[in-house]
């Protein structure tokens, strides 16, 4: 699978950092979205995106995967430079969870779900080489795709009420969070993000999606994942505002849960990509 991965993506192993930033920003027409980001992460990390609602996190989470263009600083993401390589950066990384962008469909089923991602999957991500298979052996390595990432996010459809007939918003939060990054890995992003990682879990369901995550990043693919506040220890911390600094004042950028306008067009442009 990693061979198709590069060869459709035209990406070869990068020997150094993962992501790397450098004095990154991104400016709205109501000023900065976030600002001065610096970090460098090495392959298989969990970043933790940390800050207030308001503080720009989750723009800082699509520009790093090649959704939003910074208008500051620069960045690198397997080799590929931000804001000159965004297509070769979309490539590799995939969206999980991230409110507005990536939302499941209520009414399908989990089934319905799954099976409409792999037909997408097969039909606009497979290699040259890939579709001139038989179409058994196809079959075959998309099922094979399948239950590798259901197993990996620990989703056993047999659990859920109704088994794989659920529908999607019969799920509870963990298993909604769990489906959408199993429908994230059948692309086999090398960097992997989720938004408001926390948001409407118990500390126990907290505990359990933190050790998913560092299981997938134990994987050797990079996580990012943006949260308000206590991220998992072993994680590396990039904040989007100092510590106690609260930005949730109906003015401040970022989460595109506020009013700010920019934020708002650039989470309206990053659905469209």
């Amino acid at each position: 699978m990693a061979e198709e991965h590069a060869e459709h993506t035209g990406h070869t192993e990068h020997a150094g950092h993962a992501v790397a930033a450098e004095g990154l920003g991104l400016r709205g027409p109501r000023g900065p979205v976030f600002e001065g980001i610096t970090f460098t992460a090495p392959p298989g990390s969990l970043i933790a995106l940390e800050g207030p609602s308001g503080s720009g996190r989750t723009c800082l989470l699509l520009t790093l995967t090649g959704r939003m263009k910074p208008t500051a600083g620069r960045a690198e993401v397997y080799g590929h430079r931000l804001p000159k390589r965004l297509a070769a950066v979309r490539r590799i990384s995939a969206l999980g969870s991230v409110p507005g962008v990536t939302d499941l469909d209520p009414a399908l089923t989990v089934t319905e779900q799954l099976r409409e991602r792999v037909l997408l999957q097969r039909r606009f991500s497979e290699s040259v080489r890939a579709l001139l298979r038989p179409r058994r052996e196809r079959a075959a390595a998309s099922r094979a795709r399948l239950e590798g990432a259901l197993g990996a996010v620990g989703l056993d459809l047999d659990a859920l009420p109704r088994r794989s007939r659920t529908a999607v918003r019969d799920l509870g939060r963990l298993d909604e969070l769990r489906l959408s990054l199993a429908l994230a890995l059948l692309g086999d992003p090398l960097l992997l993000a989720v938004d408001d990682a926390e948001v409407k879990l118990s500390d126990g369901e907290r505990a359990e999606m933190w050790a998913l995550l560092r299981s997938l990043a134990g994987t050797g693919r990079t996580v990012l994942a943006s949260c308000a506040a206590a991220p998992p220890e072993g994680a590396l911390v990039v904040r989007t505002a100092p510590r106690g600094e609260d930005t949730d004042d109906g003015t401040g950028t970022g989460t595109g849960n506020e009013t700010n306008g920019g934020a708002a067009d650039a989470l309206a442009e990053a659905s469209r990509a």
